[in-house]
């Protein structure tokens, strides 16, 4: 279901001229290529959809991957990650052997260490291989500050950082409304605005995949548009800053470990990380997250 909101998604948004959809379900993968051209002639430009194998890898720009057992109701994505490394080791490697030498971006839960996975598989340079990381939480936080402070999501800026999951974390020392600093606004607010009530929404943003997980058994539309966007920014060569999962090489104090930061990605990628001037106590918050991953990823 992600992969084809993303493919739904990248049709309407004409994110690629052509797309190859692949698929343990073969039959499937064909009846959702069928599904989707059918409805090309609505679409705003041309695009190629097949159903193919791994070999059609060989001369993408960028590939997906989607792939991946459902989190079940209650179970934490770090729960997964066991069942879905055997899944990532039956599909990067034909994908590499397929001869591609494009970018990888992996959207399978628990994002950051399936990140780190398709990494060690791949043996590509870590530019090329990065996750979805925290770019949805972090649309769901502007969406809710944006409600929360009555303005266009698009003029508050603000991140989630760190992994996708549990130890997840917001910067406040970063977030603006347009360029102003929440935390002026809220010292200004005379009480109308104030940091616990930011902290409740941040807790919302880390818990909303298990609420949409309990009412329709999994979570597929938002990730599917974010990965849009991430693809968008790599085809187009943007510059675009993402919350991307990146690998970390020093940066906030960390190295050995895929997590959620802000990133610059064009067509190599992850083109940079852009190291934010953290607290002391917001750098211990990711150094924990970051620990966690580490953690999870040894066992």
């Amino acid at each position: 279901m992600v992969g084809m909101s993303f493919a739904y998604a990248a049709l309407n948004q004409a994110a690629c001229d052509e797309l190859v959809i692949i698929d343990i379900d073969k039959k499937r993968a064909i009846g959702e290529v069928m599904d989707l051209n059918h409805g090309v002639a609505f679409a705003s430009a041309r695009m190629k959809i097949t159903a193919g194998e791994y070999p059609d890898c060989g001369d993408a720009d960028i590939v997906v991957i989607c792939a991946g057992v459902n989190q079940k109701p209650g179970e934490s994505r770090l729960d997964l990650l066991k069942r879905n490394t055997a899944v990532f080791e039956s599909v990067v490697t034909p994908i590499k052997h397929s001869g591609f030498g494009g970018i990888f971006l992996v959207a399978t839960n628990p994002v950051d260490i399936m990140t780190r996975v398709a990494y060690d598989l791949s043996g590509f340079n870590s530019a090329r291989v990065f996750g979805t990381g925290t770019t949805l939480d972090t649309a769901r936080l502007r969406y809710l500050l944006g409600e929360y402070f009555t303005v266009d999501p698009r003029n508050m800026h603000a991140y989630v950082m760190g992994e996708h999951g549990e130890s997840e974390f917001v910067p406040w020392s970063q977030a603006t409304l347009a360029t102003k600093s929440v935390l002026d606004i809220c010292e200004q607010s005379e009480g109308k605005f104030c940091l616990r009530e930011m902290e409740g929404i941040s807790v919302q943003v880390r818990d909303a995949a298990q609420k949409i997980i309990e009412a329709k058994k999994a979570t597929y539309y938002g990730i599917g548009m974010a990965i849009v966007r991430i693809v968008k920014a790599v085809l187009s060569g943007e510059n675009s800053v993402l919350t991307v999962s990146a690998w970390l090489r020093g940066e906030y104090g960390q190295r050995d470990v895929y997590a959620g930061v802000p990133c610059m990605v064009n067509r190599n990628g992850v083109d940079r990380i852009l190291e934010l001037s953290l607290t002391p106590d917001e750098l211990r918050k990711f150094g924990q997250s970051c620990d966690i991953l580490r953690e999870n990823y040894a066992k």
